[in-house]
């Protein structure tokens, strides 16, 4: 696959996928250089350059402490909240870092810390703001090994030197794609002659690569680690970290509603929402366990839209509908009940259409806040939410695009200026009103035959356009907005 969905859906820490896993993947995949060409037993010390917006808001977003796990060999999608607690703990107590100690191969112990990290955040790189450069050295001084990697947003992270040999890697796996893609235009026009859903494309493409049980399965373990991300918040209490003193409202908040909608009145549905959104960016602040879906920052919106989906959306295909074709119509929805099987159904189609949205973010725009602000990341989660609530609901590819589209033209121009450089606020409030918003998205789609005058690529562009055109203190920099008028306390 060029984009898959896994791609877009990965398993990782908070609080950022820019900030945090895309430089803790830069960092590992440094550690793993140094294994696989027989250097690590000459490292003698070592050098970290971060530039841009890696260095302007790195401590907020655990950039730091995240580039020293990957130097130790951790991976973002495998390694424990736990285990982040206690290689840190270490390091900090020891001052030494045991570079490559989890790759399977005897470790170099060298002295270095956050404090040895050389930061320019004045400095940016050509090809992208989140540029980190990394150098092994050895007992002499001299240079061993030195890679720059960029974090491009999502996770995704790109090595100076690799793109030509990525970009053809990529035209290769397109080639082989039954329906390759990267405007909105090229998808509805697949689904126009196969006769697929938009979500039916997506998995067709899926296919190249991986079988279809594997698919699906693969989805239902992206679904689960949503629920546990949600569930565990649920139980935690107390103050974020990183010195705003923001209380962990999800406990409390879903206390009271359980004791106010014990049965699951669907009059209140939009606050389970709100509560899934808040409580799974409050993992995510927290440096918990998280899918970026497309990014830490804006990982609770599908999770949330996903919630409603399961548990209010009246679906036609099981019969839960009323009206089909548009969700239930103008009615309040009311909770439904479906089976194990029937769950995954909904989340894999859920996830197949926002995933085929998400793609076409990444190859004509961006998902990264510090390169286009929060549109690219909120944004782009809300328009994927869209996407793949109106295919569940019975959406014509049409009106799967049309959802997509309605999300993101009420996004365009927001800002990424989070206070501090942490991911609390104005974020954890924002994926609650993005994941309504996304809602209200399909539903107004799903009212219209599809037909409308502003096309999801049209709106994409203008996205990547304001993004281009927006200053640069408002694309996470802590330099404008909220960042900078609001006095911590």
């Amino acid at each position: 696959m060029a984009i898959s969905v896994f791609d877009l859906f990965t398993v990782g820490i908070g609080p950022s996928s820019s900030h945090t896993v895309g430089p803790m993947r830069a960092s590992h995949a440094f550690a793993a250089g140094l294994v696989n060409h027989g250097l690590l037993d000459r490292v003698a010390g070592l050098r970290v350059d971060l530039f841009g917006s890696l260095a302007a808001t790195g401590h907020g977003h655990g950039t730091f402490t995240a580039i020293l796990l990957g130097l130790e060999g951790f991976d973002p999608e495998r390694v424990l909240p736990t285990e982040v607690e206690a290689a840190l703990e270490r390091i900090e107590e020891t001052g030494e870092l045991r570079v490559g100690a989890e790759l399977g191969a005897a470790p170099a112990v060298v002295r270095f810390g956050v404090a040895d990290m050389v930061l320019r955040p004045l400095t940016v790189l050509e090809a992208h703001t989140n540029g980190m450069r990394f150098a092994a050295i050895d007992a002499a001084g001299e240079v061993l090994d030195e890679q720059t990697y960029y974090s491009v947003g999502g996770g995704f992270i790109v090595r100076e030197g690799a793109e030509e040999k990525i970009l053809d890697r990529l035209e290769q796996q397109l080639a082989e794609q039954p329906y390759p893609f990267t405007t909105g235009a090229e998808l509805l026009e697949h689904a126009a002659t196969s006769g697929l859903s938009i979500a039916g494309v997506m998995l067709e493409n899926e296919l190249v690569t991986r079988d279809e049980e594997s698919v699906r399965a693969g989805l239902a373990h992206i679904w689960d680690v949503m629920e546990e991300c949600k569930n565990s918040a649920l139980t935690r209490t107390g103050v974020l970290p990183g010195g705003l003193n923001v209380r962990r409202r999800a406990p409390e908040w879903h206390r009271k509603l359980s004791e106010q909608d014990p049965h699951r009145d669907p009059v209140f549905w939009q606050e389970w929402i709100n509560l899934v959104a808040l409580a799974v960016n409050e993992e995510n602040a927290s440096g918990g366990r998280v899918v970026t879906a497309p990014t830490n920052g804006a990982a609770g919106i599908i999770p949330a839209v996903l919630f409603y989906a399961t548990h209010y959306a009246q679906i036609p295909e099981l019969g839960t509908a009323r009206t089909p074709g548009i969700g239930g119509g103008s009615a309040a929805p009311r909770a439904v009940s479906l089976s194990a099987e029937q769950k995954q159904r909904v989340v894999v189609d859920f996830l197949l259409a926002a995933a085929a949205v998400g793609v076409l973010y990444k190859e004509q725009a961006s998902i990264s806040g510090a390169e286009v602000g929060c549109q690219g990341e909120v944004g782009s989660a809300s328009s994927m939410a869209a996407a793949g609530l109106a295919q569940i609901l019975g959406g014509t590819p049409e009106q799967v695009e049309n959802a997509a589209e309605i999300a993101m033209e009420h996004n365009l121009g927001l800002t990424c200026d989070p206070i501090g450089g942490l991911v609390q606020i104005p974020c954890i409030e924002r994926n609650a009103i993005a994941a309504s918003k996304a809602i209200n998205a399909a539903k107004m789609a799903l009212m219209g035959d599809g037909s409308h005058h502003v096309t999801l690529d049209e709106v994409i562009i203008t996205m990547r356009e304001t993004g281009k055109d927006m200053s640069d203190k408002y694309k996470e920099t802590a330099r404008g907005g909220l960042a900078v008028n609001v006095i911590e306390c």
